[in-house]
């Protein structure tokens, strides 16, 4: 049976050590009397809740899987997952970074953000039915009405009800400017809804009383494409002014997809009938209020793989401690025994840190983005709340697609480390490597991500957020650049921040020429980004490791973080020269192919 332990001690790590950051929500005037002894105990207790409470039912939903019943188009998620969702709501943690003005806690992002990455690791498709209410309750705070915020905040906050975002539809996914569902006004100013959506995560099931969806659709005098769309919140349950729930609104499940993966979340196809809802922002501006909602999903979605990522490393490194296989290349290692274990091989060892790098490289990363997100709201400064969120909006593409194809290698080498057990269900290996695949395709597949990344966050502003973050890589260079114990961190990480510059440039000049060069260099543009922030992280935590052992600090912990640093720059960095390479070959050599693709 897997195995799960919060990774704590990294998480501290990160928090307090490397990034500081109580440090910097002092200077943030709702969080200023936040320290690290309240966030560890949340977090520990948190980690209590994953392990107990959802951990055990992952494997049981994976196989059990949702129930629908087509006559009342009601879904029944797998056996306890009702049962634990009631727990997290008692425990408060459905409000713990929530407004306290509608009954959250008011903590810091940052806790959330490690939370979660627990949640994921125990359990992903369960973590994804409250996950999904706090995309659904960002993007009414900030654009819903005091009428719609006072109704519905309330009940989000507390986790009495979930939270979903309709958007796909059988026609189109990403291009959301093709969709069809209809909104018509009615004298009382609200408004019907029909039209069907489909892959709808969290979409229906009983956990809660009431599910509120916030649908895309288009009013009868909209502009054709993107500019013609509005959004609105349509309720399961139609409710009161007084908050008390009525009756049942025209949007129902007419179907559950047969998925690879997460098969204890309802993924639904929603159906909407002269469904009543109210519009929440302003007529034909609804994908800029969504957009509050994806993006809090796209970092979510990479904190899944990161969850996973961790999971899977964990149970990976205690297999190979275990498993007797062969003898080492180089001399006998357990004597007492007839084989050594499989952690002594080389390839062995690089799949285990691979694994581990991606994890905790990753770990630092969505931290990171989340204290940004803390500054961007409520940072005194203006001009550092402004480049807060230039910053986040940069790295949000990246959270997403590197941390889930990160993701998708761990968990395919982690389960390759187990053998042919790996490929056997009872392990548990399998299950993350298929939960994994999907958080490469959701919320805009990674080539999306990519051409966000290439096209929209850095060429769309001739490279300025860029430049912002490369002052901080800059400012890590200048003060290590001279220390020899951190010569094989700085060095490739100085050579690339300096190649980034103008490989950028030279892919937008050929991208103005031929905008298909964009499409065909983006997808290893942002992998060479990924590892440029990555080398950014992986150094500053070798930095505070390496300072850590010269005061003689005899914790083994820094020890290991220096050697996996090591690994990750000498194995995986490297990667970069060979992808800079590709993103050159220019488009020819995929477009001009319509006899290969006849």
């Amino acid at each position: 049976m897997p195995q799960y332990n919060p990774p704590l001690r990294d998480m501290q790590f990160v928090l307090h050590e490397v990034l500081k950051v109580t440090d910097e929500l002092r200077g943030l005037p709702p969080h200023a009397d936040i320290d690290a002894d309240t966030i560890n105990a949340v977090l520990e207790e948190g980690g209590k809740f994953a392990v107990e409470v959802t951990f055990p039912l992952n494997i049981s939903g994976d196989e059990e899987g949702c129930t629908l019943d087509k006559t009342t188009h009601e879904v029944t998620p797998p056996k306890g997952f009702k049962q634990a969702y009631a727990q997290f709501v008692e425990g408060g943690w459905a409000a713990l970074s929530c407004d306290p003005e509608y009954g959250g806690q008011g903590l810091p992002f940052v806790v959330n953000q490690c939370f979660y990455e627990m949640m994921n690791s125990a359990n992903q498709a369960w973590t994804m039915y409250p996950g999904l209410s706090h995309g659904a309750y960002e993007a009414l705070h900030a654009h819903g009405t005091d009428a719609q915020k006072k109704l519905y905040l309330p009940k989000l906050v507390s986790g009495e009800w979930t939270g979903t975002m309709c958007l796909t539809e059988p026609h189109c996914g990403t291009d959301l400017g093709m969709l069809r569902t209809k909104a018509e006004p009615q004298a009382d100013g609200t408004f019907k809804l029909t039209g069907n959506k489909i892959f709808i995560s969290a979409g229906e099931h009983d956990m809660t009383s009431n599910i509120l969806h916030l649908v895309l659709a288009r009013l009868p005098d909209a502009p054709q494409g993107s500019k013609g769309i509005s959004l609105f919140i349509v309720p399961k349950f139609n409710v009161n002014e007084d908050g008390s729930i009525g009756s049942r609104n025209g949007i129902y499940c007419g179907g559950l997809e047969h998925k690879m993966g997460i098969h204890g979340n309802a993924t639904a196809q929603i159906v909407l009938e002269d469904a009543v809802g109210t519009m929440v922002g302003a007529p034909n501006k609804g994908l800029a209020a969504m957009f509050v909602m994806m993006n809090a999903a796209r970092l979510g979605v990479g904190n899944q793989s990161l969850g996973l990522t961790e999971v899977a490393y964990q149970n990976a490194l205690a297999y190979a401690k275990d498993r007797i296989q062969m003898r080492s290349l180089s001399g006998v290692k357990a004597k007492d025994k007839p084989a050594d274990p499989i952690i002594v091989h080389p390839d062995v060892r690089k799949m285990l840190l691979t694994a581990k790098a991606y994890a905790e490289g990753g770990r630092a990363l969505a931290i990171y983005c989340t204290l940004l997100l803390d500054k961007e709201l409520y940072h005194p400064d203006e001009k550092v709340r402004k480049d807060s969120g230039e910053i986040v909006a940069l790295l949000t593409p990246i959270v997403k697609a590197f941390l889930t194809d990160n993701g998708h290698i761990a968990t395919n080498a982690c389960m390759q480390v187990f053998g042919g057990h790996g490929y056997v269900k009872e392990w548990g290996m399998e299950q993350l490597v298929r939960d994994n695949r999907i958080n490469m395709i959701y919320e805009g597949t990674n080539t999306i991500q990519s051409l966000d990344l290439l096209g929209r966050k850095i060429l769309g502003n001739n490279g300025a957020t860029l430049k912002k973050f490369g002052k901080l890589i800059g400012a890590l260079i200048a003060e290590e650049g001279v220390n020899e114990k951190m010569a094989e961190f700085i060095n490739p990480l100085a050579y690339l921040a300096d190649q980034m510059t103008k490989f950028t440039t030279e892919l937008g000049f050929k991208g103005f020429q031929n905008p298909d060069e964009v499409g065909a260099a983006a997808v290893d543009y942002l992998r060479v980004a990924g590892h440029l922030v990555f080398g950014y992280f992986w150094a500053r935590m070798a930095q505070t490791a390496l300072r850590e052992i010269a005061a003689g600090n005899p914790d083994p912990f820094y020890l290991g973080k220096v050697q996996t640093a090591r690994f990750y720059f000498a194995k995986l960095f490297p990667e970069t020269a060979t992808l800079m390479r590709t993103a050159r070959s220019g488009s020819r050599a995929l477009m001009d192919t319509d006899a290969a693709l006849a």
